[in-house]
């Protein structure tokens, strides 16, 4: 199942280089793909406000 991104997230954008899918999108704050997400979980490992969840 995919990752997703909470009402935590500051949109600090340090999730966004470490996807090798591209499936994180900037906004108010960032949006991850489902359909795109691969599950590696990078993007969480590197998420300073632990904003990112196993979906």
């Amino acid at each position: 199942m995919a990752h997703k991104i909470t009402e935590e997230c500051v949109a600090c954008g340090s999730c966004q280089p470490e996807c090798p899918e591209e499936a994180i999108t900037e906004g108010d704050i960032y949006v991850i793909d489902p359909e795109k997400c691969s599950d590696c979980g990078n993007c969480a490992e590197v998420c300073p406000t632990d904003a990112v969840e196993e979906g």
